[in-house]
């Protein structure tokens, strides 16, 4: 891999014909990629818990009701028990890798306790588990037209609805999804 293949930063887009259940119809920010591989975080799946059953479950107090009741996504297949804040890099927590100069991604309890006391990030996003692709193995699904990619847009991870999140990424890229056979093949 070379510096011009990195998509760090980057949206990766199912295409239409992706049926593999974990990744039908999702957006995925790439968060690491490098010769290891590659690493992203889903975040446009809401699974069946909210941000109070996280709480609790950490047993981490908050007053905060409408917090709460915000959604939790599922970020990927691999450690799914294991919790991911997408967010703006704008603060100090113990285990943050920046993404890029507007994101961050940080698996520290602080940042879950922070978040709870009214003092995490303005904006994030909570996932449980993440992608994960060995070396190469992005690369070959890109060239078998399994993803589209293009650059992240904090826009549409915080302030697009979850199930819009999919066509908005790719429109960014000037596709519209709704124009693609569901055929993959090449030209």
């Amino acid at each position: 891999m070379d510096a011009t293949t990195d998509l760090t930063g980057h949206f990766l887009i199912a295409m239409p014909a992706l049926e593999d259940p974990n990744f039908y119809h999702t957006v995925t920010l790439i968060c690491q990629h490098n010769d290891e591989g590659a690493m992203g975080v889903v975040f446009n799946r809401p699974l069946d818990i909210d941000l109070g059953e996280v709480f609790k479950h950490m047993e981490i107090e908050t007053k905060d009701k409408e917090l709460e009741k915000k959604h939790v996504y599922y970020g990927g297949p691999v450690q799914v028990e294991r919790g991911f804040v997408l967010h703006k890099p704008d603060g100090d927590w113990e285990s943050t890798m920046p993404i890029s100069d507007e994101l961050a991604v940080t698996t520290s309890r602080d940042i879950i306790e922070d978040i709870a006391q009214g003092k995490g990030p303005e904006k994030f996003l909570i996932a449980l588990g993440y992608a994960g692709w060995e070396a190469g193995q992005l690369e070959y699904e890109i060239s078998e037209n399994a993803w589209l990619s293009g650059p992240a847009n904090i826009d549409i991870i915080f302030d697009t609805a979850y199930d819009k999140r999919w066509e908005s990424a790719a429109s960014v890229i000037g596709v519209d999804l709704k124009l693609i056979s569901g055929d993959m093949g090449h030209a």
